[in-house]
């Protein structure tokens, strides 16, 4: 068997698949487990409704998942049931996520530390207040 008639053995495609496993085979989640939690707290809309975990999809459905802050949006090619590498996903799903919303994954984190002198204990009242004050102009 040739390498190229291996891998289409491995790979089998079917007209329906479970939402759960073709999120975790296009490598969207890192579990099966997590894909499910997912869809069972609406973070998973498939062609404009929430999706439960078996609901199963065909090609051409639009997916739409919320991971943070970031709405990722993905069209189904090819359902699939087994997990795939990173590389061969692109044949199974087109990502089609704004860049405004994949901007929001570098978007920079503001954040400053306060360092007080080693020793010099609490702050007192009028330096906590000091400090709110700082905090609030920003």
């Amino acid at each position: 068997m040739t390498k190229t008639a291996v891998a289409d053995t491995i790979t089998t495609t079917m007209d329906n698949v479970r939402i759960d496993k073709y999120l975790w085979a296009i490598r969207v989640f890192k579990t099966r487990s997590e894909a499910a939690e997912a869809c069972r707290t609406g973070k998973v809309i498939v062609n404009g409704a929430q999706a439960k975990s078996s609901r199963e999809i065909k090609a051409g459905d639009s997916i739409e998942v919320r991971k943070g802050a970031v709405h990722f949006s993905y069209t189904v090619i090819e359902p699939i049931d087994k997990r795939q590498g990173a590389k061969l996903v692109d044949q199974y799903a087109e990502n089609t996520t704004p860049q405004s919303e994949l901007d929001k994954l570098v978007a920079p984190v503001e954040t400053f530390f306060l360092k007080r002198e080693r020793g010099s204990g609490r702050p007192t009242k009028k330096e906590r207040r000091d400090i709110d004050r700082l905090i609030d102009g920003f």
